[in-house]
């Protein structure tokens, strides 16, 4: 039932995006995913390829930050020889695992994982701009997540894939596509956030429920008009599947225990109970590496969080 629900709700957000005026090209690739590699981000790309006529391509926007705490520490373990602090991002590393797996799976489609590498520089080259975007918001989580948000939907990096497995020679690339999916929402839905089994150990399902509806009733103030501003800043449109309204109501509905299924442990069923129905579906999808992907953060898994100074907190506002 779940694929259903996505499914419709994708082709909705995916089908007959219209070419943007005054382009000298006909470009095949009209959808970029905000892709972490994430269990999330990756469903929506293997939907996508059922959806989309076999010459449309999808580009899968993986972006890494240059931190300056990781990298010292970096050159503090590995006496000075860095390499490529980039690949070595957590959303870059799975990125990289799960653009494998859908080029496994989706033979044919011509998936390109973007690497949007961002120096230190230039993120604080562009600072004082992502700060204005966000407004009201003004706390430093915002501006992690703004940033990797900022920078993805820009979409200029570095790109391997195409339709041949071995096309993996990166090539410098800015992206097409005005149109960005995000996993927004999935966990907010199907309970992928550590506060979810820690209600459920406090007050049953009942318990959850109640963390579930409030996660999902603060989304727009927390989240959506945020992440739309940076993104819209580069003239593109992200869309949340998540979010549409019959998908919302049906997971509401959803009894919690066919969600996330925190009375049965991971050793019991062999798949995590946190968003159990949507690693399930990852499973069916054919994508198992996928199904058992964690939940990270984008801000550490792109490393935009504590750039300055380990000790500052997320809540604290920005100065």
């Amino acid at each position: 039932m779940l694929k259903q629900q996505l499914v419709e709700s994708l082709r909705l957000r995916v089908l007959n995006i219209p070419r943007p005026p005054n382009t000298e090209t006909d470009s095949k690739t009209r959808v970029a995913v905000l892709f972490s590699g994430g269990l999330d981000c990756t469903v929506l790309a293997r939907l996508c390829h059922e959806i989309l006529g076999p010459d449309q391509g999808i580009d899968l926007l993986n972006v890494g930050f240059e931190n300056p705490r990781v990298v010292a520490q970096l050159k503090k373990d590995s006496n000075g020889e860095v390499g490529n602090f980039y690949e070595a991002c957590p959303d870059r590393m799975t990125g990289r695992k799960s653009f494998a797996e859908l080029q496994k799976v989706c033979p044919g489609r011509a998936f390109r994982f973007v690497a949007v590498n961002v120096p230190y520089s230039e993120m604080q080259a562009h600072r004082r701009q992502v700060v204005s975007l966000l407004i009201p918001h003004n706390t430093e989580m915002d501006l992690s997540i703004g940033c990797a948000l900022y920078f993805a939907a820009r979409g200029q990096g570095w790109c391997t894939g195409g339709t041949e497995m071995d096309d993996c020679t990166p090539v410098s690339y800015t992206s097409p596509a005005r149109v960005l999916l995000s996993g927004l929402g999935a966990d907010e839905l199907f309970g992928g956030y550590s506060r979810h089994p820690s209600a459920f150990q406090r007050q049953g399902y009942a318990g959850l429920i109640d963390e579930l509806l409030l996660d999902v009733g603060r989304l727009g103030k927390r989240n959506l008009g945020r992440d739309d501003r940076v993104m819209a800043h580069w003239s593109k449109e992200v869309r949340f599947p998540y979010l549409d309204e019959r998908l919302v109501r049906w997971a509401i509905e959803t009894p919690a225990w066919e969600k996330c299924d925190f009375e049965n442990s991971e050793e019991a069923t062999g798949v995590e109970a946190g968003k159990r129905v949507l690693r399930l579906l990852a499973i069916e999808l054919g994508m198992e590496g996928v199904a058992k992907e964690k939940k990270r953060a984008i801000q550490f898994g792109a490393r935009t969080a504590k750039m300055e100074s380990g000790k500052v907190k997320g809540t604290t506002l920005i100065s």
